[in-house]
């Protein structure tokens, strides 16, 4: 006689719907005790709290949950308002300060600021929605009786195949977030992102869009960004070398320094520098001759006028000092018609150990 082993029972599988005893929380409800009080039915005890205690209850979710995204919204909105003001608000801040205090005026304009401090407020207020409609529609669920935990599970592993799907969507999310807020460049920044070099036009979460000095835009994902080069960012350096030849190293210095101080201390370009220009000497020599560099710190914006102005006097400031035909002329090096004949040693009577 064969024993048949008694067949296992089923796991019972979690419903996502769960049925509430309405009697039994009826007992506890002061409106259900009320009603059933007032009228001794049982049945509309319980009808009273569908129709009226589960419908105020999810009215007093949806109203919290809109007071609390208005409160927020306006506390960012107030956080953005206050880039009018003279100091750089709390919201802009970069995370850590790499620029000199004498830039700051200059970086931070405050259209720049509006710009950032608009495209944060958006991401912030976009993501406190989320997550303030999110926890008001979990609680409206519980309300209505459906199962929190299998739709939390479910919600989770769809979670983690989104992110494992779109993950570079999700850096180049990160990647524009932190940019913004470091503020690492903006619209009309001169900028070097390795093979795209040009001018900003559009700065987004996800993409950043450069023009180029040919005209050609760029698009390029934010997470694909390892290195930013500002050259709009803060101040500026202009460098310039001038080969002088062979003539007197302290003349042309005296006469080049003199022609830098004249143009910052002239009206319409004495803005434009954040320092004295310096005329530092003798950079290098070369074949030709010693070359001088004279070096500028000017604003991000004023470097390329600066340097052509200070090209265009240094020059001319050379020529009326009369060094320009002394520099030319000391170029030209005479040479012979005719190439040195190479003379054998064995010639001179000498070996090439030098005895006779």
């Amino acid at each position: 006689m064969l024993l048949l082993a008694p067949s296992p029972t089923p796991s019972p599988t979690p419903d996502v719907y769960k049925t509430i005893d309405v009697t039994k929380i009826c007992n506890t409800d002061v409106v259900c005790s009320r009603v059933l009080e007032w009228t001794g039915n049982q049945w509309l005890a319980n009808s009273s709290y569908w129709i009226i205690v589960k419908p105020l209850r999810i009215l007093g979710i949806i109203l919290a949950a809109l007071l609390i995204r208005w409160l927020l919204h306006r506390a960012i909105k107030r956080l953005a308002n206050s880039t009018t003001r003279a100091s750089m608000p709390a919201l802009l801040k970069p995370l850590k300060e790499r620029t000199a205090p004498t830039a700051e005026e200059g970086q931070y304009i405050p259209e720049r600021r509006r710009q950032r401090a608009e495209a944060i407020g958006s991401v912030l207020r976009s993501f406190v929605t989320a997550v303030v409609f999110t926890m008001a529609a979990l609680l409206i669920f519980g309300e209505l009786g459906f199962n929190l935990g299998p739709l939390l599970a479910s919600a989770g592993i769809v979670g983690v195949a989104l992110g494992f799907g779109a993950q570079s969507l999700v850096k180049d999310l990160i990647a524009g977030l932190f940019m913004l807020l470091e503020d690492q460049y903006g619209v009309g920044d001169t900028v070097d992102l390795g093979e795209a070099i040009g001018v900003v036009e559009t700065v987004g979460l996800r993409i950043t869009t450069i023009r180029d000095m040919r005209g050609v835009l760029w698009y390029i994902r934010n997470g694909e960004i390892v290195r930013v080069g500002n050259k709009s960012q803060g101040w500026a350096l202009a460098v310039i070398d001038i080969p002088i030849g062979f003539i007197n190293s302290e003349e042309a210095i005296g006469v080049l320094k003199g022609a830098a101080e004249t143009v910052a201390a002239s009206p319409e370009h004495q803005n434009e520098f954040i320092e004295p220009p310096d005329v530092i000497g003798v950079d290098q020599l070369t074949v030709d001759g010693a070359v001088i560099r004279t070096i500028a710190k000017t604003t991000a914006e004023a470097q390329p006028l600066v340097q052509r102005e200070l090209r265009r006097a240094l020059t001319e400031a050379l020529d009326l000092a009369g060094l320009s035909e002394r520099i030319a002329a000391s170029r030209l090096v005479p040479r012979p018609a005719v190439p040195p004949v190479f003379v054998q040693p064995s010639e001179t009577g000498r070996e090439p150990g030098g005895a006779e």
